[in-house]
């Protein structure tokens, strides 16, 4: 993966993150992630730093979803 479509990854995974917070009213665990200090805007940063961001968040926000249980289901059209 070339370092701008892993910085576009990480951009996405940070709205993700941003909509689940908000969503389930939670308080998002991404001690890891926000211990790196990388950003999406932090295009000066290497691409290494940006996939080990990448993998805190994912992880953050996937250990938060396992812990959580919905009951909320998505509406599936029948096209």
């Amino acid at each position: 993966m070339k370092k701008q479509e892993l910085i576009h990854l990480h951009g996405l995974l940070a709205e993700v993150s941003n909509h689940y917070d908000t969503r389930t009213e939670g308080d998002l665990a991404l001690d890891e992630y926000e211990s790196l200090g990388i950003r999406p805007t932090s295009i000066h940063k290497s691409k290494t730093d940006h996939k080990a961001a990448v993998f805190a968040l994912a992880t953050g926000i996937t250990s938060d979803m396992d812990g959580t249980e919905t009951e909320e289901t998505v509406p599936v059209s029948a096209d």
